[in-house]
């Protein structure tokens, strides 16, 4: 039996409950002499370093050294994109920006050391949000734009027209494992570093940039993460060059570990944005152009913040076909932590703003929002507004028909404006939103991944791959792609920590790829390694190779199977004929292209569907809503992995619906960051689960040219959780009769109570013109 397709549990899910699984930190208790390093943090958003004074922290007991620019022996800069963020800088560019680092025997050293570094600023103007840096004109990038048609012609002659705008707010990865990097030294006087990354090759890159060695020098390895979701995909590299900076300087030990206040301070969020929008359509709803222009708050220093905005505007369609389309962008400087990737990588940002303009043009000609949606399908051979192929554009409408069946939505329709009409105090709210997402890196270069496989005497595998392991489960779909293809049981095969050392060059675990990358190398290096031990086999038979099978840790004749031999014994022959027992492998997706001059190509190699009904309960006296049920209709292709499948979908959603009703961002007058923990800060939590979620994948979805029909899983299903959004706003509409019905986001109960104020403020003015 395959082993692809198999619902087996996570690779590590023992580990995870035992606590035998170990993260990097777990690591220190090897160390003897080990170095804890803690940050001296600006108290200012922006400010000028007048004077810096570390000799009161250099006299505390335990601390050992404090690290300046002037101890960097290479490039004193840790930017990823662009080399924007010096490690050390005499301008200060964001609240709890680190000035210096403090080395100490104990943490509780360094902090205190820390605290006793004396600095002087002059303190300078702040941009904190995204109009003032419109305003005073404060970019990272020159404006970026799509072009399809002449939208603003289209628009003038459309029967119906409307504009607004959106704000949309960031997120806190909270992830539960801090950043975290350790740096020492192997018997060779290489540099290893462990570090929670999400790129280790990057990691490398930056290491060896700021000491000024080769990178061949530099070993980085991830052993796995606890929870990454694009906040350690190039966040990460600041910390581990620290940590080896503090080694080369020491010939120390040195770790690095934020505790989860400074985590929060001093990392990136979920890219808040501004959407203004101008759309032109006709009595039936269906859009015949749009103009649409996004700003995204970049933070500090630009890191990811160019290919986040794109695929914001390649998403700016979502499901739906906008024949006249203009969509532009623009990140904005402002003095904050630098903005980074969040899982969806500015996809839901893009999408928010199109679903925002369907539900308004359906309130304006008085349908049901459902059915404007619906109307505006792409259907088999449209193209998105970038030019690509809406490939198998029809699984839009069967997803979207068979969870409309299977949730019982026109039922439970009318059951809601029932309970409307006779509640006057709580309303219900209704809604079925779906999901295109676009898989691939849109950095052509990124699409590709490297594979090591050994195969040792005994018939037991050691398997490397690129991709890092942060709880996704992709370690396990490697296992099953490896066992699977060299006819194995699982146990068999060994999967090795990620490192440098093994497979050079690779690309960062993000994009929703790291499965159809990974795998298809994984994949390529074992039929290697299969082909040449066939060879050995078809010797041994008396057959031709291809008529040799691979099944079940055995190796047998087709139709023979009383032949059949164990796996290790055909190793072993083919060690005996020196035969090669170790494999590279391979892959680069194939046609990806974009010119973003042309605002035209074919960024994403195939998309993932999906769609989510989610029912809630509003409170008309508070705003405070309630999550009643949600069933999912999700395409994930033939799944390799369903229970790790399952999770992500499950994980996604929630993870979206924390986004979208209840995490809320805040930052002071002064730029500090206020929700600094989850005290301040509300997440999700078994609370918020409904007591009804029905989750089931699309059937018959095998997608073509992928590894074994399957699709990502990892970002498409963040954005079922729009549905929930969309749902409160019709609890909301509920309570008066407003043409628009202005909802913040995220949709908190605060943000929804106002918006009950102001629907119920517009019948009461609507009552008083018709009485007049």
């Amino acid at each position: 039996m395959t082993e692809v397709g198999k619902a087996i549990p996570h690779e590590s899910a023992r580990g995870h409950v035992t606590g035998s699984a170990l993260y990097t930190d777990d690591l220190v208790t090897r160390f003897p002499g080990l170095l804890h390093a803690w940050p001296v943090q600006a108290p200012h958003a922006h400010a000028r370093v007048v004077s810096l004074d570390t000799s009161a922290a250099e006299k505390v007991p335990g601390v050992v050294r404090v690290l300046g620019a002037a101890d960097v022996p290479g490039d004193n800069d840790t930017g990823a994109a662009r080399h924007d963020e010096p490690l050390f800088s005499p301008e200060i560019m964001f609240h709890g920006q680190p000035v210096v680092w403090v080395l100490g025997e104990t943490e509780e050293a360094a902090r205190l050391g820390a605290f006793a570094v004396e600095v002087d600023y002059e303190k300078l103007p702040a941009i904190l949000d995204i109009e003032s840096a419109i305003a005073e004109e404060s970019f990272h990038t020159e404006e970026f734009r799509i072009l399809r048609g002449k939208p603003s012609e289209v628009m003038a002659r459309a029967p119906h027209r409307l504009s607004g705008e959106l704000h949309i707010g960031g997120q806190e990865h909270f992830y539960l494992e801090t950043q975290a990097a350790l740096a020492y030294s192997d018997e060779a006087e290489q540099i290893v570093v462990q570090s929670s990354t999400q790129h280790p090759s990057e990691t490398q890159d930056v290491v060896a940039r700021v000491l000024g060695v080769q990178k061949h020098r530099v070993t980085v390895q991830s052993l796995r993460m606890g929870g990454a979701f694009g906040g350690k995909e190039s966040q990460a590299n600041p910390y581990a060059a620290v940590a080896a900076l503090g080694l080369a300087l020491t010939g120390r030990p040195v770790r690095v570990r934020l505790s989860r206040q400074l985590d929060m301070v001093m990392t990136g969020k979920r890219h808040p944005f501004l959407g203004r929008f101008e759309a032109g359509f006709d009595d039936s709803g269906k859009l015949v152009g749009a103009r649409i222009a996004l700003f995204s708050d970049g933070g500090w220093s630009l890191d990811l913040s160019s290919p986040v905005l794109w695929r914001g505007m390649f998403h700016s369609d979502n499901s739906y076909l906008v024949p006249d389309m203009e969509v532009t962008g623009r990140v904005c400087l402002t003095h904050k932590a630098s903005s980074t990737a969040f899982r969806g990588f500015g996809g839901p940002q893009g999408m928010l703003v199109i679903e925002e303009i369907m539900d308004r043009v359906a309130r304006e000609l008085g349908l049901p929002p459902h059915v404007v949606r619906e109307r505006n399908f792409y259907s088999e051979g449209d193209r998105t507004h970038y030019g690509q192929l809406v490939k198998d554009a029809g699984r839009i409408a069967r997803v979207w028909a068979e969870l409309r069946k299977s949730s019982d939505f026109e039922a439970r329709w009318a059951e809601v404006e029932a309970f409307n009409a006779s509640h006057p105090h709580e309303k219900r709210g209704l809604a079925i939103t779906p999901v295109k997402f676009g898989i691939s890196f849109t950095t052509a270069f990124f699409n590709q991944a490297g594979a090591l496989v050994l195969v040792y005497q005994d018939g037991s595998v050691q398997l490397n791959h690129g991709g890092t392991e942060m709880g996704q489960g992709l370690h396990t779909k490697m296992l099953q792609i490896a066992a699977d293809a060299l006819g194995l049981p699982p146990e068999s095969v060994r999967l090795m920590p990620t490192r440098t050392d093994k497979v050079p060059n690779t690309s960062a675990t993000a994009a929703s790829s790291g499965s159809d990358l990974n795998g298809a190398a994984v994949k390529d290096a074992c039929h290697t390694l299969r082909a040449r031990l066939a060879e050995i086999a078809a010797q041994e038979f008396g057959v031709n190779p291809d008529d040799v099978v691979f099944e079940g840790g055995k190796v047998f004749p087709l139709g023979d199977g009383h032949k059949a031999r164990p796996f290790a014994d055909i190793v072993k022959q083919a060690y005996l004929e020196r035969v090669p027992l170790s494999a590279t492998g391979y892959y680069r997706t194939p046609d990806i292209h974009f010119d973003e001059k042309a605002g035209h190509g074919k960024p994403f190699h195939y998309f993932a569907y999906g769609a989510a009904v989610t029912e809630v309960e509003v409170d008309g006296f508070t705003g405070q809503h309630r999550v009643r049920r949600v069933d999912i209709l999700h395409d994930v292709g033939d799944s390799m992995s369903p229970l790790v499948d399952r999770g992500q979908v499950e994980g996604g959603f929630f993870q979206g619906l924390g986004w979208l009703l209840m995490e809320e961002l805040v930052w002071d007058d002064s730029g500090r960051f206020a929700t600094r923990g989850a005290s301040t800060y509300k997440l999700p939590s078994l609370g918020e689960c409904p007591p009804v979620f029905n989750l089931h994948f699309m059937e018959r979805a095998a997608e073509s040219g992928v590894i074994h029909g399957s699709k990502a899983v990892g970002e498409p299903p963040f954005m079922l959780a729009i549905s929930a959004r969309e749902a409160v706003r019709q609890a909301v509409s509920a309570f008066g009769k407003a043409q628009t019905v202005e909802l913040g986001c995220p949709a908190t109960p605060e943000a929804a109570y106002f918006a009950i104020e102001r629907v119920r403020g517009a019948k009461a003015k609507s009552g008083r013109s018709a009485a007049e």
